[in-house]
Parts: C-alpha cells; structure tokens; sequence
C-alpha cells in the first residue's frame, strides 16, 4: 500500500525537522562553550556526553529525514526498525565509553588527592 503524503506536507515537515536541527546545534555549541568555561574534574566526562548527545540528535534528524522519503507503511516500519536496532547498539557503546572514562576520572581524582 502506497503512501500518498502532499508534496506541501512532506516540504513543511522536512523545513520543521531542519529548523529544529538548527536550534539543537545552537544549543549545544552554547552547551560546550559553557562547559570550556568553568574548568571541573568532570569537564572532560561532560564535553564527552554533549559529543554523544550531538552525535544522537544527528542520527535522529537523519532518521526523521528518511521517515519522509518511506514510500509505503512496509519501508516506514523498516526505516524504524533499522533505527531502532542502530540506535540501541549505539547506546550500549556510548555506555561502556561514558563508564570507562568515569572510572578513569575517579582513579586520576583519588590518586590526586593522595599526592596532593
């Protein structure tokens, strides 16, 4: 069964999906200006996190993007699906990178503190 969706409907959700696209990247580059400005042990774990998160919100603007461009309900439910399956990998990764560099910055905090 084919989607038939108006080339107007299709034209105004991928501007909206651009246009939020666009307030997210000013976010977050106000997000990492305010991070490189208030120097903290947990600086870097925090200019990490913003990395992830960008790089999430890119991968959901994608997404979104080629939700439009599904020419049936069958493409729609396997663009989802893909994403679904991307994403959840992505998330597990991110996880044990975060854990790691957390771990990492709670040795070098408690080894500085005997030192210092």
């Amino acid at each position: 069964m084919k989607m038939q969706v108006p080339a107007q409907i299709k034209e105004l959700a991928e501007k909206t999906v651009e246009q939020a696209e666009k307030a997210f990247t000013t976010f977050i580059e106000a997000a990492h200006k305010s991070v490189d400005m208030v120097p903290h042990p947990a600086t870097d774990i925090s200019k990490k996190t913003l990395s992830l998160t960008q790089q999430n919100m890119k991968a959901a603007f994608d997404h979104a993007r080629n939700l439009l461009h599904a020419t049936d309900l069958q493409h729609f439910m396997q663009i989802q699906s893909d994403f679904l399956k991307t994403q959840f990998t992505t998330a597990q990764e991110q996880m044990k990178q975060l854990g790691g560099d957390v771990m990492a910055s709670t040795k070098k905090a408690a080894s500085n503190e005997k030192t210092g």
